[in-house]
Order: C-alpha cells, then structure tokens, then sequence
C-alpha cells in the first residue's frame, strides 16, 4: 500500500471515528429546551414516557443517519478493509464464525461474571437497564441497539481503532487496548470486566476471519437476544414455574 493510498484511508477512518463521536454527544442538544420542546410536539407520549420516548427516536434516527455517513464515507476508499495480508474468509464461513462468536461471547460474559462477583461486584449494568426501560416505552429504540449501534461500533472499535492498532502491535496487544477503548466508552466502569471480554473476543472475529461482517454478526446478535430476554424476562419467568410445578 502506498504512502498517499494509506494516508486516504487513515482519513477515512478519522471522519468515520469522527461521526460516530458526533453522533454519541448528539443528544445533549435535546437538553436546550426550545429544541427539546420543538422535537416533543412529534412524540405521542405523555408524562415523562414522552421524554424517554424523544430519547429511543433520537438515538435510533441520529444511529441511522450516522451509520449511512459512515456507509459513504467508505465506499469512497476500496482500500478502507484492507487491514490484513492474506485472504480473507468466506462469506458463508464468516457468517458461521459469526454465529460461533456470539456464543463465545455469551460465554466469555459468563466467565467476566463469576470473576466480577469474586470481586464483590453486583451483578445487574445500569446501563443496559437503561436502554431496556428506554426500550419498553419505545420499541423504535431496538434500532439503535440491535442494528445501526452494533455496525458503527464495530465500524469503529475494531476496524478504526483495532485496525490501526494492528498495523504496527501483536493481536493480543491491538485486541486489548481496542477492547479497554470499547468497553470505557459505554461508560458502565463497573462492568468494564464484561465489556472489555466481548471487545476482545470481537477482535478476535474480525481478525480471524478478516471480516468485518463476522463480529457484526456476533455483535447484534448478543445486543439482539439480550434484548428479547430482558424485555420477556417475567413471561419467560412464568414459564419456568409452570414447568417446574
């Protein structure tokens, strides 16, 4: 790779890292009241539902908007994946590993729980309880968090960061400091345990099969599921007493 064709795609990886930033302080411009109350006219809630509400559309529009920036900010540079030497997986063996890696990851946050607990911290994340309360009010919000969230941060996290990383670092080195990065930006520090094990193994996709779209995958699936048992959580209760009555 030329030194004008790898200085293109560090810019391209700079203006995409530099939209997903824009698109995750975007909502404190809901916080100005005029411009809180302009957008509240649109949404048919009541009481502080319309606020939790406003927050689901925002971020699953301005996610939306963000992931079609990126999109074409991309498809300007050919050489934007060409982060690996070697051929790359196939697609169908991608997919696979991709749904390999969800259960890796499922895995691997079993093993950061048991390790969080031996450190006496408190199973439960406020923030994905957050977004699932967010999430109840407003379906809309799944957008967000199962589809555009999963691509941009896999966007960035590992083909942006990792990928930059990996130039010139081992994998274990790029994989940790990507995944340190991906799990502090969720700002959930009490947990950072169980978000730096899933970027990690992440990274770990994306590198193996040298394929963005494997830890995508893997990525909206865990956000996807976790999604569908947190929201199903009493039913799937009621359930488990039947059966064990």
């Amino acid at each position: 790779m030329s030194t004008l064709t790898k200085l293109q795609t560090q810019k391209t990886a700079f203006y995409v890292l530099i939209t997903y930033v824009i698109f995750q302080v975007s909502g404190f411009i809901l916080v100005i009241p005029p411009i809180r109350e302009f957008f509240l006219q649109f949404i048919h809630e009541d009481g502080i539902n319309s606020g939790i509400a406003l927050a689901a559309w925002w971020s699953s529009m301005t996610a939306g908007i963000a992931f079609i920036v990126c999109l074409i900010l991309i498809n300007r540079n050919k050489n934007f994946w060409n982060v690996f030497n070697g051929e790359k997986a196939s697609i169908p063996v991608s997919i696979g590993w991709g749904i390999i890696g969800f259960f890796l990851v499922y895995f691997g946050q079993i093993i950061g729980a048991y390790i969080e607990a031996a450190l006496g911290i408190k199973a439960g994340s406020e923030n994905t309880e957050t977004i699932m309360l967010v999430t109840e009010v407003a379906p809309i919000m799944m957008l967000a968090t199962v589809f555009f969230g999963p691509i941009l941060e896999e966007f960035v996290f590992r083909r942006v960061v990792f990928g930059s990383l990996i130039q010139t670092q081992s994998f274990w080195v790029a994989g940790l400091i990507s995944s340190i990065i991906f799990a502090a930006i969720h700002l959930d520090f009490t947990h950072i345990i169980l978000y730096t094990i899933s970027g990690f193994v992440f990274a770990f996709l994306y590198y193996k099969t040298k394929r963005i779209l494997t830890s995508i995958i893997a990525h909206m699936l865990l956000n996807g599921v976790l999604t569908i048992l947190t929201l199903n959580i009493d039913k799937l209760q009621q359930i488990s007493d039947q059966l064990t009555k």
